[in-house]
């Protein structure tokens, strides 16, 4: 009860704007004390400050924050969106389909869907608007493929993840390789679809479908196409390739990324002692947050323990005689819903804790259940009444005509080409197993 009562509290305590780090442990400290006492509850709380982040292996958290801000700071971001214009704009849609493409390279340089957002909210939708595109598709196709960010390796939620279910990052990494590119396709086909069968939702102009798009790099010689993009390959190649490799582990992955991006933005001359100060402040403040979220979830998820809900429940579905899948699937639902409410890391810290116990009782494989886990949890990114990624785009937007509705409207093809691919992830788990060498089913 003590337990149960502390999960709901939770969410009215976060829902109301409390701090997520102090809501768990303030609710944690007192459920401790509540079942054991004072004396117990004291010292819960001391070891999870003390230990719950004391190893190397989170060192792969700043590493990665930091190289996502070099990245961001300089002007990548705008280098790849032109080159995938160059070569995709003759296609239907094809502007919508370049800023899928560039968010995905992003993505693997960044790990957050809210710095993808930033970025190619103000690179893409003013090309796009200029260029005849409906003001709802432009923000839609930007906020959809910003999800791309926590899916597509390095993800700071599959970060998260890893520590709270004691699996390996390196394979959570992995394991969003396919998953994320098979995103990214259906992305591109939804919006050809959108522009063969919608055209009045995609353009304002049935001229700005035709292809005639003139881009920065336009008649550009194939050396100035290389080197615009170059530098983003090699960041890509470091991390994923030195993971996929076996060459670095995540956090040696990190570091390599780091120093890359740090001296790509050196040569490129885009960084300066301000930004590079700034962006070593923004790092120790994410880092200092996500580690004081961490210890929050390692006290919530003692609390839990001890209260034995998450047994409880675990031998009351096996009593039940249910199959997995419909747990499965119920969870899957409470994630989205409350997706509408919460940010990503709120649904994650205060629900796996919980879960995780229960479909490892049923011999789950975790690394499945994280890469559907970070899906189910990224569509609520895009769902109202919240929207996480859409407020981002709304506050990046130098046109303030366009309405969050607007945005909440142009997202919702994109939503739905999430649920579709969640539900082929479900359906097919070598599709995110296959990298990492893995054998697992619920057929």
């Amino acid at each position: 009860m003590i337990g149960a009562t502390c999960l709901v509290a939770s969410l009215f305590l976060i829902q109301s704007g409390m701090h997520i780090g102090v809501a768990l442990m303030l609710l944690s400290f007192v459920g401790v004390w509540a079942m054991k006492g004072l004396t117990i509850a004291g010292k819960l709380l001391s070891s999870s400050v003390a230990t719950s982040i004391a190893s190397d292996a989170f060192a792969v958290i700043p590493l990665f924050v930091l190289m996502g801000l070099f990245v961001s700071a300089t002007n990548m971001g705008r280098d790849t969106f032109d080159v995938a214009v160059l070569f995709m704009r003759r296609i239907r849609g094809g502007l919508g389909m370049a800023t899928v493409a560039a968010n995905a390279v992003f993505a693997a340089c960044t790990g957050t869907t809210i710095a993808s957002a930033s970025v190619f909210t103000k690179v893409a939708v003013p090309e796009m608007i200029r260029h005849g595109h409906t003001p709802g598709f432009s923000v839609g196709v930007v906020a959809g493929s910003s999800i791309l960010g926590m899916l597509i390796p390095p993800s700071i939620l599959m970060i998260i993840f890893g520590v709270i279910a004691n699996v390996s990052i390196a394979d959570l990494f992995k394991s969003g390789i396919l998953p994320g590119i098979l995103m990214a396709l259906a992305f591109c086909v939804t919006i050809f679809l959108m522009a063969r069968f919608r055209p009045g939702f995609v353009a304002v102009d049935p001229k700005a479908l035709s292809g005639d798009y003139k881009g920065p790099l336009d008649g550009a010689s194939g050396w100035i196409i290389a080197g615009k993009f170059f530098p983003i390959v090699i960041l890509v190649g470091t991390v994923l390739g030195g993971i996929y490799g076996g060459y670095f582990t995540p956090t040696e992955a990190g570091g390599a990324g780091a120093l890359a991006a740090f001296l790509i933005a050196l040569f490129r001359r885009e960084l300066t002692l301000r930004i590079f100060w700034e962006v070593a402040l923004e790092t120790g403040r994410v880092t200092a947050a996500i580690c004081f979220l961490l210890m929050a979830a390692a006290l919530y998820a003692q609390m839990l323990t001890l209260s034995g809900l998450p047994y409880a429940v675990g031998q009351w579905l096996q009593n039940a005689d249910l199959h997995v899948m419909v747990i499965l699937f119920g969870y899957l639902a409470v994630v989205i819903v409350l997706g509408c409410f919460l940010d990503s890391v709120s649904i994650m810290l205060i629900v796996l804790p919980f879960v995780i116990p229960v479909f490892d009782a049923f011999g789950v494989n975790l690394i499945w259940l994280g890469l559907i886990s970070v899906i189910a949890i990224e569509i609520g990114l895009l769902t109202p009444p919240l929207g996480l990624a859409v407020f981002v785009v709304k506050a990046n937007l130098d046109d303030q005509r366009i309405t969050t509705w607007q945005i909440f409207m142009g997202t919702m093809p994109m939503t739905l080409t999430m649920v579709v691919v969640l539900m082929i992830c479900v359906l097919f788990p070598w599709l995110s197993l296959v990298l990492v060498g893995q054998r697992w089913t619920w057929w």
